[in-house]
């Protein structure tokens, strides 16, 4: 443990008794986003992001531990377990690194060296190997020559039969080549080379043909250079049967490498070793190695492209939510019309329609009379329209519609990634049993204005749409990762117990699918509920499960005005002992003017000498004042607002040198795609996001920001706008 403690402190650059601390709170069964809000003493303030590599590190390396146990035990059971191969494990920190060494041990298959053992031509393959004797190998390898001694029944079976030297030979040839092969020294440098000096080199299958991939046609570039979006790419490429790939590799290095550690001299062995370390790498060598290079390259990749889709869902989910307002949600189409529903400000569906101002109908006069007459009815604020099939076109009418309403009315694009998977869900036929599927997605887009956070947490994290190759990567690792960041989401901005839906409430800490279920139940069949210790009473929910979740559940105008934040029932003491430090009591946070006053009394507050007195930790305490100071605040609130428009721009109104403000809708590791309000959103190439040398996007914008862009570059033609953020 003590090891596995020390490589996880020197990854993470953190302290070894964090490590320590966070392991043994994992294993006492808290959750991360328990353990990153309450027990920040204890891990000396880790993130969430960190708690949770932290702990994929942890599972990863306690399974590397019990591997080697196994592979020790396995080749200690065949009776050939030496100091060398215990130090060899030992000192193994990748799984593939064991199972190199496991290689000569694992019960193989049939192979030919398996064939020439039975024969019994390892004593032969020694000799060979040993390079000593003097008299000739064709002399030597007779003695091996077995078909006069066979039965006729064993003369049948060519696995048995050595017939001639040369057949010994051979086979005894062939042992040499796996082991050459198994041999997790040779292996291991191999890959380094390959590693340092070796090439991804892709050609077109059909160099004639047309496709998305046309740049990797004739293409190579050095393995340790390529980043993770190229692999990813040439991976699709190739499985689409665009591209051909392999590996180049050192290959007269690698050859020269294993012929110095074998070959003794000049001797009858010599010719016939090279040519087996030849017939080992190109056989056996080349191809496992070949693929374990990829698999490794494609798994970081992989990494890369979760930990980037990560971060983007996490800016979506914690988009900035849009309150006190009526929406119309509005999911263009062409052919079967535009679906229309309108929400009021908590979100119950007011009204629903479909309109046909788009192709092939083009019915923009039924249509624009029929929302102008929902927008008087419902005193509709604004216009969420989706960004899908349509959208543009719809948002052409919106704006050319809004110019005829009294009302003052602005309209916002919103990502609709997800929704028709949503509107078919089990989840949206219980949430709206009499509505039309085609209306759903509708009702999802306006709701997503309102509160995004509320929404996504309904839709397979997977569909949200902001990633890169999301559909090619692991998507067991994906969906991990997603739902860590949706928790970590979900349980920093804190739910309203008495309204959230259960696919909300089972993503906060300690509550599952059942107990979400239960707790809506007891607040249908009991009203809602007072105080947060009311949650023992709903079944399921026990000591354990209320201690993890208690402090990210909020209830407004409940019994005890310290609800509405974020301060976990344990420190309610020693919160009310601070109030009354300052000469407040829970009640007064109700009261706008005492808030004030509590608020510049907090300012004032020693938090060193307070912690002492409190007996908390001085970052308990500096979260207590914080939450004290703004009770019930949304923290989404210090996100970008979306951009509000109430006209319309074409690709044909753009103009090089033009600056505009954008929304950046995804985050790729090339740069950034910015929703300028033409047809396509514009990309920004990361050598255009700054002037100074950036390593990732991510260091200068996340999805969700508003920023400010200029045109470098029209392509009318496909339709794509090159933007650059050097303004």
């Amino acid at each position: 443990m003590d090891k596995i403690i020390k490589i996880i402190a020197e990854e993470l650059k953190i302290r070894e008794n964090q490590v320590e601390n966070t392991i043994k709170l994992i294993d006492e069964g808290n959750t991360i986003p328990f353990i990153a809000r309450y027990r920040k003493e204890v891990t000396g303030g880790l993130s969430d992001e960190t708690l949770r590599e932290l702990g994929d590190r942890l599972n990863y390396l306690r399974n590397l531990e019990k591997r080697k146990e196994e592979v020790i035990n396995s080749i200690d059971e065949q009776g050939k377990l030496t100091d060398e191969i215990l130090k060899a494990v030992a000192l193994s920190k990748t799984l593939a690194e064991v199972e190199d060494i496991y290689r000569p041990y694992k019960q193989k298959k049939k192979t030919r060296a398996t064939v020439a053992k039975a024969k019994g031509l390892e004593p032969l393959a020694d000799i060979i190997m040993e390079q000593k004797e003097t008299k000739s190998i064709e002399e030597i390898a007779k003695e091996y020559v077995n078909i006069d001694k066979l039965s006729d029944e064993d003369k049948k079976n060519k696995d048995k039969v050595v017939a001639t030297a040369e057949d010994a030979i051979a086979g005894a040839l062939d042992i040499i080549a796996e082991n050459i092969s198994d041999n997790s020294k040779y292996r291991k440098e191999i890959k380094r080379q390959c590693y340092r000096e070796g090439l991804v080199e892709t050609k077109a299958a059909n160099p004639e043909e047309k496709s998305n991939y046309e740049m990797y046609y004739d293409y190579n570039e050095a393995i340790k250079y390529i980043p993770s979006h190229r692999i990813l790419a040439i991976n699709r490429g190739e499985k689409e049967d665009f591209l051909k790939v392999k590996l180049a590799k050192p290959e007269e290095k690698i050859l020269a490498y294993i012929e110095r550690d074998i070959i003794k001299g000049d001797t009858q062995f010599t010719k016939m070793l090279k040519e087996t370390v030849l017939d080992s790498f190109k056989r056996l060598i080349e191809p496992s190695i070949e693929r374990e290079i990829r698999s490794d390259l494609t798994e970081k990749a992989e990494e890369k492209a979760i930990k980037v889709f990560g971060q983007n869902s996490k800016q979506l989910l914690l988009g900035a939510p849009i309150k006190g307002k009526t929406v119309m949600g509005f999911d263009p189409a062409y052919r079967t019309g535009c679906k229309i529903a309108v929400i009021d400000e908590t979100g119950k569906v007011l009204d629903y329609t479909t309109v046909y101002p788009t192709a092939p109908q083009n019915d923009v006069e039924n249509a624009k009379k029929e929302l102008l007459k929902l927008i008087e009815k419902h005193e509709i604020d604004m216009i969420a329209i989706g960004n899908g099939t349509a959208s543009r076109e719809s948002e052409m009418f919106v704006a050319d519609m809004l110019k005829e309403t009294k009302r003052e009315v602005c309209y916002v694009i919103v990502s609709e990634a997800g929704a028709s998977v949503y509107s078919a869900s089990k989840l949206a036929t219980e949430e709206y049993p009499d509505i039309n599927v085609s209306i759903r997605g509708a009702i999802s887009i306006a709701r997503r204005l309102q509160d995004p956070l509320a929404e996504l947490v309904k839709i397979d994290p997977k569909a949200i749409g902001v990633g890169q190759y999301q559909h090619d990567v692991n998507q067991k690792r994906l969906a991990e990762s997603l739902t860590g960041v949706v928790e970590d989401s979900v349980n920093k901005v804190g739910v309203d117990v008495n309204t959230a839906t259960p696919s909300l409430l089972s993503y906060v800490a300690g509550i599952n699918n059942t107990i979400a279920k239960n707790i809506v139940k007891y607040r249908d069949e009991n009203g809602k509920l007072k105080n947060r210790k009311q949650l023992l009473k709903v079944p399921k929910l026990g000591k354990v499960a209320y201690e993890q979740c208690a402090g990210f559940l909020r209830i407004f105008d409940g019994d005890n005005p310290l609800e509405v934040t974020a301060v976990h029932p344990e420190s309610y003491d020693a919160t009310e002992k601070l109030l009354k430090e300052i000469g407040a009591k829970p009640e007064d946070l109700k009261d706008k003017e005492k808030l004030e006053e509590i608020r510049n009394k907090l300012k004032s507050v020693n938090v060193e000498t307070m912690s002492k007195e409190l007996e908390i930790g001085e970052m308990t305490l500096t979260d207590i004042i914080s939450e004290l100071s703004k009770p019930g605040r949304d923290p989404r609130e210090d996100m970008p607002k979306p951009i509000l428009r109430s006209d319309v721009l074409k690709l044909e109104d753009l103009k090089e040198g033009m600056v505009l403000t954008g929304t950046v809708r995804n985050v790729i590791d090339f740069g950034a795609f910015v929703d300028i309000g033409v047809k396509h959103d514009g990309l920004v190439h990361i050598s255009e996001m700054s002037d100074k040398f950036i390593k990732n996007p991510s260091e200068i914008v996340s999805v969700g920001d508003i920023v400010k862009v200029k045109v470098i570059k029209i392509d009318t033609e496909r339709q794509k706008v090159g933007l650059s953020m050097k303004v």
